[in-house]
């Protein structure tokens, strides 16, 4: 069982993704942009963050990361970036030459077994991915 912050302004992605997390016992909390997904991490350090990129304006989730390595309480956290980028106009938008330092990457829709497995191996040690 792990502790996961789920960090995402999409209702119906946050309530189906909680259901399927919580039916492997995990622990799960919330937050909807990067303002309050610092403030959860602060308040309770997770085992690993599921960290949408477009939230708040497009890039929220970047810039959450980037705060997270500067903090040194929060730079060691496993961080998973799920986002459906890819598929919108918006995806040129992305700094393809910026350094994002996350453990792992997902595109939505997401498949609950590859969720579960993603979670399973960033919980258990990995390698950050440049």
């Amino acid at each position: 069982m792990a502790k996961i912050l789920l960090v995402d302004d999409d209702p119906d992605f946050v309530k189906i993704t909680r259901t399927v997390l919580q039916s492997k016992d995990h622990e799960v909390k919330t937050a909807a942009n990067g303002q309050q997904a610092l403030a959860a991490m602060r308040a309770e350090k997770p085992d690993v963050v599921l960290l949408d990129i477009m939230m708040s304006y497009i890039l929220d989730g970047v810039d959450v990361t980037h705060e997270m390595v500067a903090d040194e309480d929060l730079k060691d956290i496993p961080v998973i970036m799920v986002t459906s980028l890819a598929s919108t106009p918006d995806a040129d938008v992305f700094p393809t030459d910026e350094h994002v330092s996350v453990d792992g990457w997902m595109s939505k829709p997401i498949k609950p077994e590859e969720l579960l497995a993603e979670i399973d191996r960033v919980t258990k040690g990995s390698v950050v991915l440049d």
